[in-house]
């Protein structure tokens, strides 16, 4: 017969602290001490499929250093995207009005329109994508909508949005 198969929590449980006492000799062995954010812990007992993922989603987030600021719907926003070409890589910024925000937390994404050459294009940036080098809100944008897709047959000056000066 074969060996009973393993509890995944208990592998988790395992990585956790394996994890942790690696981070902690790690800080002890550098010459410079940082404050740094402690991992997201995981709690003791069975948990279920979709605790399972909020914990590992969690855990990613806080080990990213990415600091990104708070981005609404209506924002002007520059996303500076990577660009590898051949052995180089390059940053090229992205410019353009938020109009539309989904999903949350690690699979968190936003859709930048942008009039380029007479023609609307719009993109969609995983916030949290590695690909992602960084998002800077150039104008924060006063709109009564969570998606702005009506933008989308405004041309010209009609597709200006009103700033806002609160947040």
């Amino acid at each position: 017969m074969a060996a009973e198969p393993k509890d995944m929590t208990d592998d988790i449980k395992e990585t956790t602290s394996d994890t942790t006492s690696t981070e902690a000799t790690a800080v002890a062995e550098s010459s410079v001490a940082v404050a740094e954010k402690p991992a997201a812990k995981v709690s003791v007992g069975k948990l279920s499929a979709s605790q399972l993922i909020r914990a590992f989603e969690e855990e990613q987030i806080a080990k990213q250093a990415k600091d990104h600021p708070e981005i609404y719907v209506g924002d002007t926003v520059r996303v500076g995207v990577r660009i590898t070409e051949g052995n180089k890589e390059r940053i090229q910024p992205y410019e353009g009005v938020v109009i539309a925000k989904r999903h949350g937390g690690l699979n968190e994404t936003i859709t930048v329109r942008r009039i380029f050459q007479g023609v609307g294009v719009e993109r969609v940036f995983l916030i949290h994508s590695p690909q992602v080098a960084s998002i800077k809100v150039e104008r924060r944008g006063k709109v009564r909508r969570a998606k702005l897709f009506y933008l989308r047959d405004r041309v010209g000056k009609a597709t200006r949005v009103k700033q806002r000066f609160d947040r």
